[in-house]
């Protein structure tokens, strides 16, 4: 039997399987409003089979966005449009699931597909990006406005603020976005960080803001439903986030009550050498399931439905995130089922006469 496709309880949340669409960036919306484009995208990989389903990272002010066509939470209206994607995630079996983040100096940018690149000047409609130090992402990157304690405390609130709307919207899992080189993490890595205050310096002092935020927004959402941080394992630069700090802060995070650490890498510093490879994150995960005593999720480059069953069959996670790879086939996860010859998940009754290869075709199947 697959572990792959084994339930997996955390609090009082069952997740069908342990397949997770990885929060994906979609460059799509307008206002923050979520659209037609996340339905059928988040939709469809409900529909495929996956036990969680992450939105992207959804901004908790307009000007924690990475682009202006980011995912926001942040007002009240952009609550029902994102009620309308967790109704039909539910209806599909799976659980919707939101990534709360800011991007701080790395917002205000282009989206990726356009030919401009860097950050956006007012007057094209960008804003003034924010950090806990004056340092730019990259030579194309707007230096940000070094945040004052007053504007950490209205980012902490505004973190808290957009939980509790996740909440309304329909959704069961929150996840804390301090990976990536955003915000959070930017806080985290001396390479953004230099300040001399209580958020700057030592690890504990750098640590501050995640763990604020963790907390509050742990105060908040319902006990019987988990909460995640994503975590840049290592920076991948000389001088940058560790393992090591990420032991650390991991233990830091299981003490207030966070209930699974997602495990990814990099995305501080545009001068990071990331040997990509198959797996290439999993070592991390497993070192901090073992050595912390927390579950994990891994995500980077995992394809196959073998490799993931080998990474949670050796314990180096409990979860496997995928992201390119449900871009390129939405029903992974149903296919993964079909690979392993168990027919423990259900394609829809739309697609299922269809979808399996040993079924006899039925007349009906060929009307048009």
């Amino acid at each position: 039997m697959s572990l792959l496709l084994e339930p997996y309880t955390l609090r009082q949340l069952t997740l069908t399987n342990r397949i997770v669409v990885s929060p994906m960036c979609q460059y799509s919306a307008v206002d923050g409003l979520a659209n037609d484009w996340h339905l059928v995208h988040l939709g469809s990989r409900a529909v495929g089979g996956a036990g969680l389903v992450f939105t992207e990272a959804c901004a908790v002010t307009p000007e924690g966005r990475i682009t202006p066509e980011d995912l926001g939470l942040w007002n009240d209206a952009q609550i029902a449009p994102l009620q309308r994607i967790t109704r039909f995630i539910v209806a599909q079996g799976s659980i919707p699931a939101i990534q709360i983040a800011h991007a701080g100096r790395k917002g205000s940018t282009w989206r990726p597909w356009v030919e401009q690149q860097g950050s956006i000047s007012k007057e094209q409609g960008g804003w003034q990006a924010v950090g806990p130090s004056p340092i730019g992402f990259a030579p194309d990157h707007a230096a940000p406005a070094e945040l004052t304690l007053a504007q950490i405390d209205e980012v902490v609130a505004a973190f808290v603020a957009t939980a509790k709307r996740a909440l309304v919207a329909g959704f069961k899992v929150a996840e804390v976005h301090a990976a990536h080189g955003y915000l959070i993490h930017q806080f985290l890595s001396p390479l953004s960080n230099q300040r001399s205050d209580e958020y700057g310096g030592s690890l504990e002092n750098r640590m501050r803001l995640a763990l604020r935020v963790s907390q509050a927004i742990r105060e908040v959402w319902p006990q019987d439903l988990p909460v995640f941080v994503r975590i840049s394992a290592t920076d991948w630069v000389a001088g940058g986030w560790t393992a090591d700090d990420s032991v650390v802060l991991a233990r830091a995070l299981k003490d207030l009550g966070i209930d699974l650490i997602d495990v990814s890498s990099g995305g501080s510093s545009p001068a990071a050498k990331i040997p990509v490879g198959p797996g290439y994150q999993t070592a991390f995960a497993e070192r901090i399931k073992k050595e912390v005593g927390i579950p994990t999720a891994t995500v980077g480059m995992i394809t196959e439905a073998t490799q993931a069953e080998h990474v949670l069959r050796t314990g180096q996670a409990d979860l496997v995130l995928l992201a390119r790879e449900l871009l390129r086939d939405p029903y992974w996860a149903l296919n993964a089922d079909e690979k392993f010859g168990e027919r423990r998940l259900n394609w829809p009754a739309q697609y299922a006469r269809a979808a399996h290869r040993d079924t006899p075709i039925h007349e009906s199947d060929l009307r048009d």
